[in-house]
């Protein structure tokens, strides 16, 4: 398929000119005009690209992308040698962050709440990215996070109030480097709070505000939503994609 129609669709299902982010969304490296095999993942780092070259592929889609505002102005490092293995092989690197997390249908909130079991019944805090939802049984922690824990195989640190015997009745959850929005989860009525990264203040918060804390891991509650985008595009358009988990525990 042409490279400019996957790009123009990716622009409209996503709405990426509608959302502020610290980073280019879309086609951040242009390669060849033609894609007939996509690669997934959750970032661009060497080893994707690298991946991306054994398979022949023609376009890698990730959540992380290659450029975030505030990098460095020279390309150096790191850096030099992604660009460089792409650029050696032609291969187009679209990127999309917030715009994916967020969307109603394949992002990755929306996703993980589905991976989990727990209803999504709205969003709420800065650009929505947080979703909650009231379980129709109210739970104990303890369960919930062992549950958490065996779908993402990721270990699951526990913050806040975390005693096992607590009974959960709403959660609320943010996917990645989130916990700044524990504060806001907790005005929305959430008993539980999870997302990827926990920070020092955000658990003294949790612990103030009666919510409990939950990391289950960065790239563990991020794989859903490029997984989704990529089976979109693959039944949309025809082409060849895959997705690879270069699992990383953080």
């Amino acid at each position: 398929m042409d490279r400019k129609v996957l790009e123009h669709d990716l622009r409209e299902l996503l709405d990426q000119a509608r959302i502020s982010d610290y980073c280019p969304n879309g086609l951040q490296l242009e390669g060849r005009p033609r894609i007939r095999r996509l690669l997934t993942g959750v970032t661009a780092s060497k080893a994707l690209i690298d991946l991306a070259v054994e398979l022949d592929a023609d376009a890698v889609l990730v959540h992380h992308g290659l450029m975030w505002k505030g990098d460095p102005q020279v390309i150096t490092g790191f850096r030099k040698e992604r660009l460089q293995a792409a650029l050696a092989h032609n291969l187009n690197v679209f990127a999309y962050h917030l715009p994916l997390d967020i969307h109603p249908e394949l992002g990755n909130n929306v996703q993980l709440g589905k991976m989990l079991g727990w209803p999504s019944d709205r969003a709420v805090g800065e650009k929505g990215l947080i979703r909650i939802g009231t379980l129709d049984t109210p739970q104990r922690l303890g369960d919930l996070v062992a549950k958490v824990a065996a779908v993402l195989g990721h270990r699951v640190q526990v913050e806040g109030a975390d005693d096992p015997a607590r009974m959960v009745g709403t959660v609320a959850w943010c996917t990645g480097g989130a916990p700044g929005y524990v504060e806001a989860a907790a005005l929305g009525g959430a008993d539980l709070y999870l997302t990827g990264e926990l920070s020092e203040p955000a658990v003294h918060v949790a612990r103030e505000c009666n919510v409990s804390l939950l990391g289950a891991g960065h790239h563990a509650t991020e794989r859903c939503g490029v997984q989704a985008l990529g089976e979109w595009i693959a039944l949309r358009h025809g082409i060849e994609v895959i997705f690879r988990d270069l699992f990383v525990a953080v």
